[in-house]
């Protein structure tokens, strides 16, 4: 497998990155030792849309998302992994609404009496 860095991937044409992964699917059926035909058969597509993800040619991400299943790949899509985060502003604002300090009872309140009502 060709060893591509993150930087080189942004100026990649989508021809080309559609090709990178075909390379990354073939390479790990060639490993797994599968035949087109049997992976295209397990992932529930033809044989002739495995060849065209292979080659870099135009499928559907469910495609893709079948033939990863079924080569054991899918930690790749670890990367589409999404999180929370705040910006800073954010938190700072509330770092701002958050209690500074404790209040006691104030003299008003312990004058207060008790009422059953």
């Amino acid at each position: 497998m060709i060893d591509k860095s993150f930087k080189e991937w942004a100026s990649m044409s989508d021809k080309a990155l559609a090709e990178y992964i075909g390379a990354f699917v073939r390479h790990h059926r060639m490993e797994q030792n599968i035949t087109q035909d049997n992976l295209a058969t397990a992932a529930g597509i033809s044989r002739s849309t495995l060849s065209l993800l292979e080659r870099g040619e135009t499928v559907t991400v469910t495609t893709l998302i079948q033939v990863l299943r079924v080569l054991d790949q899918l930690q790749v899509l670890n990367t589409f992994d999404v999180r929370e985060t705040l910006s800073p502003l954010a938190l700072a604002k509330l770092q701002k609404e958050k209690r500074q300090r404790a209040r006691g009872k104030s003299k008003k309140d312990e004058n207060r009496e008790e009422t059953n009502w």
